[in-house]
């Protein structure tokens, strides 16, 4: 009688641990999804931007097409790991276009790309905001599959641990000031 109530108290702890699982892999599935909720804005605004800039920098075409192929890229890409890469790549683009848009200052007076512009950065905002919200879920789940007890039934249940998404080296470097002010 004893051991089959150690069997039992067993199996309750087990399904709560495992129900407790689910439901930070779920969290952490959702907070993804709000990200590429948000990187569908983005991908959205960016044939767009880049069409509006088109019509004033008929010279910078390598930057343009850069953009055009990484967007493709992030676009198609299948699983976190890969997304999360080819966003970062991509906001790096972005950012060398940003660079490269200082030159012209007829096209940063045209209405309709102050308002791309706009859109386009209160989606980067909602898009810095996703990312924290699945960072934390990540950490969240990360931490209960990997501490004991839950690792004993995580390890048996196929619950792996999430890649973060974090920015790519460099993003995280020092910033070269004076390639800033050098034009």
């Amino acid at each position: 009688m004893l051991i089959l109530g150690g069997i039992l108290v067993l199996g309750i702890f087990g399904v709560g641990v495992y129900n407790s699982l689910i439901r930070r892999r779920n969290r952490v599935d959702q907070a993804f999804s709000s990200i590429e909720v948000q990187l569908t804005q983005r991908y959205d605004l960016i044939p767009k931007l880049v069409e509006t800039v088109k019509q004033y920098m008929g010279h910078e075409r390598t930057v343009l097409e850069d953009i055009v192929r990484l967007r493709q890229k992030a676009v198609s890409a299948t699983d976190p790991s890969q997304k999360i890469a080819a966003d970062n790549e991509l906001t790096r683009a972005m950012g060398q276009l940003n660079v490269t848009l200082e030159n012209y200052p007829q096209l940063k007076a045209s209405d309709t790309f102050v308002q791309l512009q706009r859109s386009l950065n209160e989606v980067e905002e909602q898009l810095a905001a996703a990312r924290r919200s699945y960072n934390a879920s990540v950490m969240e789940y990360n931490t209960a599959v990997q501490t004991f007890p839950n690792s004993l039934i995580a390890g048996s249940m196929d619950f792996g641990t999430r890649t973060m998404f974090v920015a790519d080296d460099k993003k995280r470097g020092d910033v070269d000031m004076r390639g800033l002010f050098q034009a």
